[in-house]
């Protein structure tokens, strides 16, 4: 869906979500929206954000966030920012709340960890997976018995997309995503783990608001 961070969700782009919820966090002193279009920066200084203009080789959809993370990261230091974690609230989880983040900044520096990130109750247990061979269906996983009742899986967890928090001199050059090193998680809900790709998202996303599904607070 293009330029689906200008699209509105509850009157508000996709874009202000996640940074109302920065600015909202008090252990977050800059927000910075890295992008190289012009409607996505009025909007990221409007909602109260920085803009920094993303270099045309880290513009295209090819593109990795880590890469993107890495240049921003290494201009800061070179203007003086001497700033010890990095945090990443992509648009597209628009439900996360500042108490998330709070609680992956926390986890990162007393655990003394290099990496944390938001996980959810994975959707498909892969004990319930399976592969198909030339027609034939095995279990994904060697020995799972996919007919189990939910009770007597084993406890399964995806990434949720909403918070990354990292040690920001920690993204080496071959550190291909921002999970990295000895590494945290934080549960969230799954009614706030949802993540927008397209107009169907969009129209689901705004149902669960008008039905007050999802428990967001002042950020509904």
């Amino acid at each position: 869906m293009p330029l689906k961070n200008l699209h509105p969700l509850a009157g508000r782009p996709l874009l202000e979500w996640p940074i109302r919820v920065a600015l909202a966090t008090p252990e977050i002193d800059r927000v910075i929206v890295s992008t190289d279009h012009a409607g996505i920066a009025d909007i990221a200084i409007k909602a109260g954000a920085e803009v920094d203009r993303r270099p045309d080789h880290l513009a295209s959809d090819t593109a990795l966030v880590a890469d993107t993370l890495r240049d921003l990261i290494a201009r800061l230091r070179e203007q003086g920012e001497t700033a010890r974690y990095v945090v990443l609230l992509e648009p597209t989880s628009p439900f996360r709340l500042p108490d998330d983040v709070t609680a992956c900044l926390t986890l990162l520096h007393d655990g003394q960890l290099d990496s944390v990130a938001t996980f959810m109750e994975a959707r498909l247990n892969p004990h319930r997976a399976w592969t198909i061979e030339h027609g034939l269906p095995r279990p994904f996983v060697p020995g799972a018995v996919p007919w189990l009742p939910r009770q007597a899986l084993p406890p399964a967890h995806q990434l949720n997309g909403a918070v990354y928090a990292f040690v920001a001199d920690g993204l080496k050059p071959d550190t291909p995503a921002v999970l990295f090193g000895k590494a945290g998680a934080v549960p969230m809900a799954s009614a706030r783990s949802f993540d927008i790709d397209d107009a169907n998202d969009f129209a689901v996303a705004e149902a669960l608001l008008a039905a007050g599904a999802v428990p967001l607070g002042d950020f509904a």
